[in-house]
C-alpha cells in the first residue's frame, strides 16, 4: 500500500491484494456450501436440499446476501427444504452453462440477471430493465404480481423445464470509463462491455462498440486496456469488484436517474421444473412468499451500500458526471424502434411487451405518448 493509501481509508485494495481476496472469497464460499449437513434427528433427514448458483462473484455484497437468504431456507421452511448456495462460475462456468445446469437437474435452482436470456429467450429483455423503459421497482412490482406478468413469464418458463419463482430487485446499472463522458456524443468511437440484445443495440446507435463479458471479466478487461469503459450494476458491487482501481469516470443519468438503460435490473429465482413440483403446495407458497421478502431486503441493503460505495469512489479519485435531459430524450428515441424490434421477435415476446406498452401508455404512468410510438405497430 502506498503512502497515499495509508493517508486515504477510502482508498481501494492493490489490484493483487484484490485478486487475492476475490479467490479467497471464492474458495471460502465453495468450501462452505459443499459441506455435507449433520443431520441429527429424523425430520432433518427428509430435507430437501437445492443446488443454486447465483451469477453474484464472491466476495461482492450481492452473493453475501444470497448466501445468507440462502442459508436461512431451512430455518423458514420448519426443516422442509434447503438451499445450498454457490457463486458464479462455481458449478456452472458461464451463463449458457447456468442455464443447461438447471434445466438438466445438475442445479435445482439459479439466481440469475433475467436479462441473459435474451438469445434464449427474446421476451426476458422485458422481464428485466431495458433502455429507456419502466423506471421505478413499484412498476415492475405491478406489473409482475398486478398485471398478470408473473403468470405470463411462468408460462414461457414451462416450455424449457423451468419454473420462474419471482423477480429479485437488484439496483440500476451504471457505466465506468478510463476517459470523461459528459454526453451521448462523448461515447462515439469507444469500445464499452455492455450486456447484449436490446441495451447493445441502442448504444450501437450513438457509435459505441459493444462487447459482451461477465462480471468477473470486466476488471481485467478495463484492467489491459481491451475496453475503454464498462457497464455492470451499482456502485456498491463494483466497488467489491475494484473498478475504482482502474477507471477514474462514472456516468448517471440526468439529476434522479441513476441509469437511462438498465433503470431497474432484475434478477431471479428460477429452478428446475421436476424440483418445484416435488415440493408440498405449502412449501411451494413458502418458497414464493420468501423471494419476495428476499427481494426487497437485497434492494434496500444494496441500496444502502450504494451510498457508501459511491463515497469511496469519490474518495478515491472518481468523478461522476450525468447525461442532460436532451442526452435522455435522444436516448429514449433511439430506444423506442428496438423495444418494438424485439416485442416481434416472438408470440411471448409481444404479450409480454404489451403489457409494459399498456402501463407506460396509460395516464397513472404516462411515459408513452401515441405521438412517440407512431408509425409503430405490434
Amino acid at each position: 500500500m502506498s503512502s497515499n493509501d495509508k493517508n486515504n481509508p477510502s482508498a481501494p485494495p492493490a489490484v493483487s491484494e484484490r485478486r487475492s481476496f476475490l479467490k479467497k472469497a471464492a474458495i471460502g464460499a465453495t468450501t462452505a456450501v459443499v459441506a455435507a449437513p449433520f443431520i441429527g434427528n429424523a425430520q432433518a433427514a427428509k430435507t430437501t436440499t437445492w443446488k443454486v448458483q447465483s451469477t453474484w462473484d464472491a466476495g461482492t455484497v450481492g452473493y453475501t446476501l444470497f448466501e445468507e437468504w440462502s442459508n436461512n431456507m431451512k430455518e423458514a421452511s420448519g426443516g422442509e427444504l434447503a438451499i445450498k448456495p454457490f457463486p458464479a462460475k462455481s458449478v456452472a462456468a458461464d451463463n449458457n452453462a447456468l442455464f443447461d445446469a438447471v434445466r438438466n437437474g445438475v442445479l435445482q435452482g439459479m439466481n440469475p440477471f433475467t436479462l441473459y436470456w435474451s438469445g434464449k429467450i427474446p421476451a426476458s429483455v422485458f422481464l428485466s430493465s431495458y433502455p429507456a423503459g419502466p423506471d421505478q421497482p413499484h412498476q415492475w412490482d405491478t406489473m409482475f404480481y398486478a398485471l398478470g406478468m408473473l403468470e405470463k413469464t411462468r408460462a414461457i418458463y414451462e416450455k424449457f423445464g423451468l419454473f420462474y419463482v419471482g423477480p429479485i430487485h437488484h439496483d440500476a446499472n451504471i457505466i465506468h470509463s478510463k476517459q470523461p463522458v459528459n454526453s451521448l456524443d462523448d461515447l462515439k468511437g469507444m469500445k464499452i462491455r455492455l450486456p447484449g440484445g436490446m441495451v447493445a443495440e441502442v448504444f450501437q446507435q450513438f457509435g459505441v462498440s459493444t462487447v459482451s463479458l461477465p462480471g468477473s471479466d470486466i476488471f481485467p478487461a478495463l484492467e489491459k486496456g481491451t475496453i475503454d469503459a464498462a457497464d455492470y450494476v451499482g456502485p456498491a458491487v463494483n466497488w467489491d469488484l475494484g473498478f475504482g482501481q482502474v477507471t477514474k469516470h462514472i456516468l448517471f443519468g440526468p439529476p434522479g436517474v441513476m441509469s437511462v438503460y438498465q433503470p431497474v435490473d432484475l434478477m431471479d429465482l428460477t429452478v428446475n421444473a421436476r424440483a418445484w413440483k416435488k415440493l408440498s403446495p405449502k412449501m411451494q407458497k413458502t418458497v414464493e412468499d420468501q423471494v419476495k421478502t428476499y427481494s426487497m431486503h437485497h434492494y434496500l441493503t444494496i441500496q444502502k451500500r450504494n451510498i457508501e460505495a459511491l463515497q469511496k469512489f469519490k474518495d478515491s479519485g472518481s468523478v461522476v458526471s450525468r447525461m442532460t435531459q436532451a442526452d435522455m430524450e435522444a436516448f429514449r428515441r433511439a430506444a423506442i424502434p428496438v423495444w418494438y424490434k424485439w416485442a416481434k421477435k416472438d408470440a411471448a415476446a409481444t404479450e409480454i411487451f404489451k403489457i409494459h406498452l399498456d402501463y407506460m401508455m396509460n395516464d397513472i404512468v404516462g411515459y408513452v405518448t401515441p405521438e412517440d410510438v407512431k408509425g409503430h405497430s405490434l
